[in-house]
């Protein structure tokens, strides 16, 4: 058995469009973060509750140029990838750290709701491997079929 296991699985929205730099070399780095909700009642009040919690995202390189290309804010995604975290020391030398999802595979789960270029042909899911044609039944309802 291995020794330890570093997968993260989340399917969220967009709280805004992804930030996309390139490197010297070329490589694109994409970062955005997405919310995950669980909703419960309050045993006190009787009323629902919502629980949000966001997450942030990074892609690098195909990934990257797929978030940039086709991600915008309100997208539902699928996320798979593993924790991370960063250090670094700040203007008064105190250490900070962040924990990040370093995404190695997405599928998107809608659409952008309005004017996306080339939102007709973008891809519904992806790795790091090339892109993989889009599900034209994405968003519609499976009882629809039934004959009955």
């Amino acid at each position: 058995m291995a020794g330890s296991v570093n997968k993260v699985i989340l399917i969220g929205n967009l709280g805004r469009d992804p930030e996309v730099r390139y490197l010297e070399s070329g490589v694109g780095v994409a970062r955005f973060s997405i919310a995950t909700s669980e909703s419960y009642t309050d045993k006190n009040t009787g009323e629902r509750r919502e629980i949000t919690d966001w997450h942030n995202i990074v892609m690098w390189r195909g990934l990257a140029k797929i978030a940039e290309t086709y991600l915008k804010k309100g997208m539902k995604v699928y996320i798979e990838g593993k924790l991370k975290t960063r250090s670094w020391q700040d203007e008064n030398n105190q250490t900070r750290y962040s924990t990040e999802v370093v995404a190695d595979e997405m599928t998107m789960l809608s659409r952008a709701e309005q004017g996306s270029a080339n939102q007709e042909n973008y891809p519904s899911s992806v790795e790091n491997k090339p892109v993989q044609p889009m599900n034209t039944d994405i968003g519609k309802d499976p009882e629809d079929d039934l004959p009955f």
